[in-house]
């Protein structure tokens, strides 16, 4: 008897579970289900292109992952990939659950399919783009990276490159198309039956989906809860880069779009933040100031890390680190630098407002921004009162990356770019072309001294260099005698061609009349590839030379121990030198009258806002501080001390009075003084 029973339970159970089989088969056989499988697939290609990016950039995840911190970050990540999801497939889902009879036919079904494999195969291309990106801006593109190359004429060229020297991301885009086209469900015709019945579940699925929908975008089913930014993405990691894993590049272009990027925060009253921090510099005149008028040279050297000039790195390797900038090394024991210095940003477009103006990078480039309509000022606005000709050299294509516009917007008299170059006789012309971004260096210099013979003095000239740049070609004749050893990183070879390129120019500028007359300042834009521990952290990953240099002497060569010097400092430092006489504004400090514990520096990571002064360094991302570092007797930021020592309120406090003036001045368009 209970042999039967037991029978006929087993019948039951299996009658039951191929009833329940029978009827999810059928339900994914409908337009609801078909939908759901095909979001699913959505879910698992996005997943994929984030291994891609994480297995790209394995030596920047790799070294301070944990199971735990992988869980946390897969968390967000299911976050920010299902509000980006319903983003692009809004179009599509709604389609496919409209309670309409009529579009149930194989063509618009097909059609369906060519939307759900292309809209979700852009946002696969874009996530795998970024794998590669993500390295020279330390974050995910945003609405703006379409306007950062809008002026550039070699796009294809270097994406065909970047197809070359990727191809395994290539081929993976190749293969997960293929598979979402092969693995796409069709709906059957009609799996409902009765008419009615197609009806009923499609508007019902549409009602249900559509708050559930807006919940997904929002990142949150909380009222009180504004939508999720990109900020939200170091709610899951340790590190502001780590949050670059948790996003997706669809979620943070489309969160970007129609955004006002400069929203200047109520952190205090604006008595309170005048009192706190005021970015108005008042020049001071000492024994330091020169009565001459000296000409001024500042040369921009495309990623030019800290990493790459072996007498900033004594301790390196067990102090046997030797760099591969020998040039710069010797031009060191000659110059004035500073112990702890820093970019403002990460991408040469954040440089030329910082080195020139004193205006750093906070959110987005500056001039990828409406406030770059704003007035500027800027180092020939303020010397050409005084007499001085002002002259801009960069051997790219002359609208190349904004830089002409931003150079005329500051005041220089002259741009020199490629148009410049290819009109003089006496070099190559194009053929001196690197196929990609400008000239080289080696001769673009060597022009520019040409060009600066025929100056008359006191002048003001700024250059950019271009051939340490992506993709790290050198010109023909020096492959094979200028290598990359022994680093393992491609760039290394461009330094050292870049570096002979500098001794050469300044060999022949020695020898000219206003050399000896003349204050240089060399400084690099931002850091590129890095191969020490020290320089993947987020103090290493803007961490450059800022260098003085006097030919006479009159700037006493050295290093100064314990300042924090940042591109944005070299405005003010350089109108002290030179006896600048009325205030004016900039994000900086002088570094020459300022005691050491005053100086400081800031930076925008991903997000987070960097703050460094004593010997802390303070992140913040808008509303709380996330880490607080004693960043010089801990370089590798291994210690959080946030909420445990008592200086972390008063930088909080400067931090958020600095960054409400930033955005105060920008959205008033107060970035000069003017006269009342």
């Amino acid at each position: 008897m209970d042999f039967d029973r037991f029978g006929v339970a087993i019948v039951c159970m299996f009658c039951y579970f191929r009833t329940m089989t029978e009827t999810m088969k059928r339900f994914f056989r409908t337009n609801m289900g078909a939908a759901l499988l095909n979001m699913l697939m959505a879910y698992m290609v996005f997943m994929v292109s984030r291994l891609a990016f994480f297995f790209e950039n394995y030596a920047t995840f790799a070294p301070d992952m944990s199971w735990g911190l992988a869980l946390n970050m897969l968390k967000g990540s299911l976050v920010f990939d299902t509000s980006a999801l319903l983003y692009i497939n809004s179009l599509y889902l709604v389609l496919m659950l409209l309670p309409w009879g009529r579009k149930e036919v194989p063509g618009f079904h097909r059609f369906l399919k060519w939307l759900f494999v292309v809209v979700n195969s852009i946002g696969v291309a874009l996530n795998l783009g970024d794998a590669v990106y993500v390295a020279y801006t330390g974050r995910r593109s945003t609405i703006t990276v379409f306007s950062e190359f809008v002026n550039e004429n070699n796009i294809a060229s270097i994406f065909l490159t970047e197809f070359v020297n990727h191809w395994y991301l290539v081929l993976l885009f190749v293969v997960i198309v293929a598979l979402m086209w092969l693995c796409y469900r069709t709906p059957d015709k009609c799996v409902w039956g009765k008419r009615w019945r197609y009806y009923v579940a499609q508007t019902v699925t549409l009602l249900v989906l559509a708050p559930l929908a807006i919940i997904g975008i929002r990142g949150s089913a909380t009222a009180g809860t504004r939508p999720i930014t990109i900020s939200n993405a170091n709610e899951y990691v340790n590190r502001p880069i780590e949050g670059t894993l948790v996003l997706n590049t669809p979620f943070s272009i489309i969160r970007s779009i129609g955004k006002k990027v400069f929203v200047t925060p109520d952190y205090m009253s604006m008595e309170e933040m005048k009192r706190t921090y005021e970015p108005i510099i008042t020049p001071v005149n000492d024994s330091l100031t020169t009565s001459q008028k000296k000409n001024v040279v500042v040369i921009i050297v495309e990623s030019m890390g800290k990493e790459y000039i072996g007498s900033l790195n004594p301790d390196l390797e067990g102090g046997k680190y030797k760099g591969y900038m020998p040039f710069m090394d010797s031009l060191l024991t000659k110059s004035l630098t500073f112990e702890y210095t820093f970019a403002n940003g990460r991408i040469s477009m954040d440089a030329m407002p910082s080195v020139l103006s004193g205006i750093p990078m906070m959110v987005e480039p500056f001039f990828l921004t409406p406030a770059s309509l704003n007035d500027v000022g800027g180092l020939p606005k303020m010397l050409k009162p005084r007499g001085y000709f002002s002259a801009f050299f960069h051997g790219g294509h002359n609208i190349s990356m904004g830089f002409s516009a931003f150079a005329h917007a500051i005041g220089y008299e002259k741009y020199f770019g490629l148009n410049e170059y290819c009109d003089s006789p006496k070099y190559g012309g194009m053929d001196d072309f690197d196929g990609k971004w400008a000239i080289w260096d080696e001769p673009f210099l060597q022009y520019t001294l040409d060009e600066i013979e025929k100056f008359k003095q006191p002048f003001l000239v700024s250059m950019f260099t271009a051939s340490s740049h992506h993709p790290y070609h050198i010109p023909e004749q020096y492959v094979g005698k200028i290598t990359s050893e022994p680093g393992n990183q491609p760039i290394y070879k461009c330094v050292r061609y870049t570096d002979m390129a500098l001794r050469k120019f300044f060999e022949r500028a020695s020898k000219q009349p206003w050399f000896n007359n003349t204050i240089f300042v060399l400084v690099a834009d931002h850091t590129n590839q890095n191969e020490h521990a020290f320089y993947k952290t987020e103090q290493g990953l803007y961490s450059i030379p800022i260098i003085f240099y006097t030919p006479d002497g009159s700037i006493k060569p050295g290093m100064m121990k314990n300042v924090i010097a940042q591109q944005t400092d070299i405005t003010p430092t350089l109108m002290h030198i030179l006896g600048y006489d009325k205030p004016y504004v900039a994000f900086g400090c002088d570094l020459l009258s300022t005691p050491a514990e005053k100086t400081w520096a800031f930076n925008y990571n991903n997000g987070v806002y960097q703050y460094f002064k004593g010997d802390l360094m303070l992140q913040f991302d808008g509303t709380k501080s996330i880490a607080l570092y004693r960043f010089k007797t801990d370089p590798l930021l291994k210690q959080n001390l946030v909420g445990k020592l008592p200086e972390q309120a008063a930088m909080e406090h400067q931090l958020k009075a600095l960054i409400q003036q930033y955005m105060y001045r920008m959205n008033t368009n107060n970035l000069v003084l003017r006269s009342k």
